[in-house]
């Protein structure tokens, strides 16, 4: 009766905000939906109107040249490597900075915020900056510790907000009974972390592979998918098959970002904490 009367006395959205949030998303998926729909287009133009039929002539052609499916293979080797950099990075950092006070403890909190904050164009200047004075030569290892600098914070965030609200009894008790540090990471703290680190994971991988500003200037002679695409843009005759190539990457991005909502979805309580 109570929940029923407090969710009765809720305030009701009013119809012209539920009409301006859904004409919001429309406007922001049109352009998704375009690049999608012209896609499975016959014809060759760029974007003839109206659609004349449907084909999937072009996904074979996609999946026949050579220059896309080795722009694939390696946005999926950057982005596995950055991602894998940022989960081992960004889980240790908020171990020691979620729950340690110590000098300057808020000033590494910023600098481990900045890489995602800062406009793309500057983090990759520094990028270059630092391997040119280091005379590390640009390729694959450059690109993946780049997006790991940005991909480590995604981390950072979901590690630190899950220990923040795990209850400190769990590691004394495990301490008390005898298990080291590592035993108490192992079969403590790692399974309470592990939907955080999921999520973490899954959104580090998505914004490495379609990442471009950064690449741009950690790539070297190598040629990520987006990079791919950029070079595109000065090829007319290849747009049907560029749009193919786009609306895979909207796929690969968007489908680990449902998957990491659905396997998170009811996981915001830490298991164990209210026992």
């Amino acid at each position: 009766m109570r929940s029923e009367a407090s969710s009765a006395g809720e305030p009701r959205t009013p119809p012209w905000l539920k009409v301006l949030a859904w004409a919001g998303l429309l406007f922001l998926h049109f352009p998704i939906l375009v690049v999608g729909l012209y896609a499975f287009n016959t014809e060759e133009s760029a974007f003839s109107f109206p659609l004349k039929g449907f084909t999937l002539r072009w996904f074979e052609v996609a999946a026949a040249r050579e220059d896309v499916l080795e722009a694939i293979g390696l946005s999926l080797k950057v982005a596995v490597a950055a991602t894998a950099l940022a989960l081992v990075l960004g889980t240790l950092a908020a171990l020691v900075l979620a729950r340690r006070q110590f000098f300057g403890r808020e000033a590494l909190t910023l600098i481990f915020a900045l890489p995602i904050a800062l406009p793309g164009i500057i983090t990759g200047i520094a990028l270059l900056s630092a391997f040119r004075m280091s005379e590390t030569p640009l390729g694959f290892w450059t690109i993946a510790a780049g997006h790991a600098t940005f991909c480590l914070v995604v981390v950072y965030n979901n590690v630190v907000a899950r220990l923040r609200r795990m209850p400190t009894s769990l590691v004394e008790a495990s301490m008390d009974l005898g298990a080291d540090g590592l035993q108490t990471f192992r079969y403590v703290l790692l399974p309470q972390l592990a939907t955080a680190l999921l999520a973490g994971g899954i959104l580090a991988f998505a914004l490495s592979f379609d990442e471009i500003i950064v690449t741009t200037f950690t790539a070297g002679h190598e040629r990520t998918l987006p990079i791919w695409m950029l070079n595109q843009l000065g090829r007319p005759r290849d747009v049907p098959v560029t749009n193919v190539v786009a609306l895979l990457v909207m796929l690969i991005t968007a489908i680990p970002l449902l998957l990491a909502w659905r396997l998170t979805r009811g996981t915001e309580q830490v298991a164990g904490s209210s026992k």
